[in-house]
This record gives C-alpha cells, structure tokens and sequence, in this order.
C-alpha cells in the first residue's frame, strides 16, 4: 500500500456515507477508503464506542479504532434527533453508498430505514450490517463475533481433540462480515451502471459464520458424521498440521503425494515416503498418528524456520510458527508494502493490490474533537 501518493484510487468520486461502529461495517468502509472512496464516518455524540476499547492508545484514542478507520473524514451527529436526521438526508443527497450496522428497526423508527430513503434516493446503495437480519426466527436480535462463532459451528471445530470448543483468537466473523459487505457494495455499484438504480444490502455475521463452515459442513453433507475437533490438523488431509522441531512448532500442509515425496526427500527419509502405510493421502490419515510420531521423530534435529524455508523452495508447503511481532517485522512484510507508517501512526496494508490504482494513505483515523466541531446536528 503506497502511502500519501497522488493516485485517485480505483473507487475516486464514490461517496460513502458510513453510519457503522465496532468492526464489521468500519472495516467494510477502510477497504472502500483505502481504493480511494470518500468516506465520512458519523459517529454518535460520544462516539464509536472501539475508542475507548483500550490501552493501548494513539493519544486519546484506541489502536482498536485506529485499526479500521483510516482513510475517512470524521462527523459527529444525533440521528435521534429531527436536526441530525435532516443533515443525514441532505448527505445522502448526492451519496453512493449507506452502510450503518444498527439494530434492524432503529432507522426506520427514525424515518431513515431503507423503503423510505429509496423513495428519494433511488440510486442509493444502503448497505446494512448486522447480527441476524431483520426477520426469521432470530430476527432483529444483536450480533456479536463470538455469539455467531459458537452458535454457528465455528467453535466446535476449533480446538484441541480432547480440549474445549474455542474461540479462534481474531474476531474472523465480523471481518468476513466486512469483507463480504465490501463485495455486496461492489456488485450493487456494478449492477446500478446498468439499471440506474441502488437496493439494499442485508450482509449479517450469521450468515456469514455459516460460510466458513468449509470443509465441516460439506464433509457433514456427504458423510453424515458431525466434525469434531482435531487441534491444527486436517480433517481430510495429511500431514496438514503443527509438528515440533528442536527451535519451535513448524507446519506442515502437504497436500498431495508429489509433496509428501519431496518431503522425504528434504528430510533425507526416502523409506517415509516408500512405506505402504503413507502411498497415499487415505492411507497417511488412516495411519496419522504413526506418521505423526514419525515425522516428529525426524525433525527434532531440525530448526523450524531454516527447515521451513528449504522445504518451501523445495515445493513443500510448511511454515514457522511466527508470533504477531515476528510476522509484522518479517522481511516480506515490507516488501509487500503491508505496514504502513506515518509519524505515529502504523497500520496493517491492504492486501488488495491493483496495478495503476493502488491502495493509499491518504488521511490518519478521524479525530474525535475535530469531529464534534463539524457535526452540527447534535
């Protein structure tokens, strides 16, 4: 992600009026900005409740918030009130893009829900994020990432065999819920070239928690047994899964027998790759636990990180295990532009990388007071 170049961006001119708060719809909303969309992010009196969700702080202001709202112009308002919601109409005047992620009822009880904004701004795009949608058995109730990760299966495939379901340790629901209203807003803007007209975006984390139910809920489908969890190793591939070494864990995803060949080889085994117990993959998870127990012996005389880079140049694919700070500081991090820094500011990159039309830095995160001087309809 280049930072402060005068680049337009694949999204210049679409306007974005962004009512969302927490992560789903604000990280939506930073992927639109980064690509060069006008964003003004309208945040409550008080605002967005993440700012407070700290230490650490930038300032006054927590590293939770400045993660996702960068690339945006900052407003305070009062859309309880009659003068908040006018200003909110006369923004929306020559607006592309609505997302907000209130709980489904809220901007109709104010007059602002969707059938009535489409009534007079029929090019509109009202993108709304949310727990449940607004109807159906769970209809209009609060989402939450955790919540959907256990009510969706997401859980009960994540941990240890004989540990507890767990939560997997990033809020993986809300940014795919972002990432997939960011697409939901990219096809509705494709579509109104054609028709003219917007429609309305029901991107919820339910929904998308079921999506990532792959392969569990496929491999449900056709074999009728519930997944179960199996730590870090595939249900239906092997060796695909955290082994030791002498320095630390490595991981191994080998996913064909051309790559559990190469393997043997890296690690100077050929019998490995010649025992019957392992020709094939069906063979490798019926007997994974003796290969498991052999692989293991084999590399405990190896370190993690060498090991996994001969093994990657060799068409293996395999890893170290890397703490946050040792990813961030990785040398293809830089190269790949994904820490971006600008006097105290530092942010993760965008991982969408387009050839004339780059990412930027354009703006830091809005700042709280400069935002309660704008907004004038509190």
């Amino acid at each position: 992600m280049a930072a402060t170049l005068p680049n337009a961006g694949a999204l210049a001119g679409c306007k974005v009026i962004d009512l969302s708060r927490v992560l789903g719809g604000p990280y939506c909303t930073q992927i639109l900005a980064d690509h060069g969309a006008d964003v003004l992010k309208i945040e409550p009196p008080g605002g967005d409740e993440t700012r407070g969700w700290g230490p650490p702080f930038l300032g006054a202001t927590a590293s939770y918030f400045v993660g996702v709202n960068r690339n945006k112009e900052g407003m305070t308002l009062d859309l309880s009130q009659p003068a908040g919601q006018e200003l909110l109409r006369r923004l929306l005047a020559d607006a592309d893009v609505l997302v907000e992620n209130f709980k489904p009822g809220t901007l109709e009880k104010w007059g602002l829900g969707y059938e009535t904004l489409k009534q007079e701004f029929p090019a509109l795009i009202h993108c709304r994020v949310s727990g449940f949608g607004a109807d159906g058995p769970l209809g209009g109730l609060p989402g939450y990432d955790a919540c959907a990760q256990a009510m969706c299966g997401l859980m009960s495939v994540n941990g240890e065999a004989d540990g507890e379901a767990t939560r997997v340790g990033l809020p993986v629901v809300d940014m795919v819920t972002g990432l997939n209203a960011a697409v939901a807003i990219l096809l509705a803007l494709n579509e109104r070239v054609r028709s003219g007209l917007g429609q309305f975006l029901d991107i919820t984390l339910y929904d998308c928690a079921l999506s990532l139910l792959h392969p569990h809920a496929p491999n449900y489908f056709y074999s009728g047994k519930v997944p179960a969890r199996s730590g870090n190793a595939h249900p239906n591939i092997a060796p695909y899964e955290t082994l030791p070494t002498a320095s630390g864990p490595i991981f191994l995803a080998v996913g064909n027998n051309r790559q559990f060949a190469l393997l043997a080889q890296t690690l100077e085994a050929p019998a490995l790759a010649e025992d019957p117990r392992y020709a094939a993959n069906a063979d490798r998870l019926r007997n994974r636990q003796a290969l498991r127990a052999d692989l293991s012996a084999l590399l405990a005389g190896f370190d993690a990180a060498e090991l996994a880079d001969r093994l990657l140049r060799n068409g293996v694919p395999a890893a170290a295990v890397l703490t946050v700070d040792q990813a961030l500081a990785h040398p293809h991090t830089r190269h790949r532009g994904m820490v971006l820094e600008q006097g105290d500011y530092r942010g993760v990159g965008s991982p969408i990388k387009l050839s004339r039309t780059p990412a930027t830095l354009r703006r830091l995160p809005p700042d709280l007071e400069a935002e309660g001087a704008r907004g004038d309809g509190s």
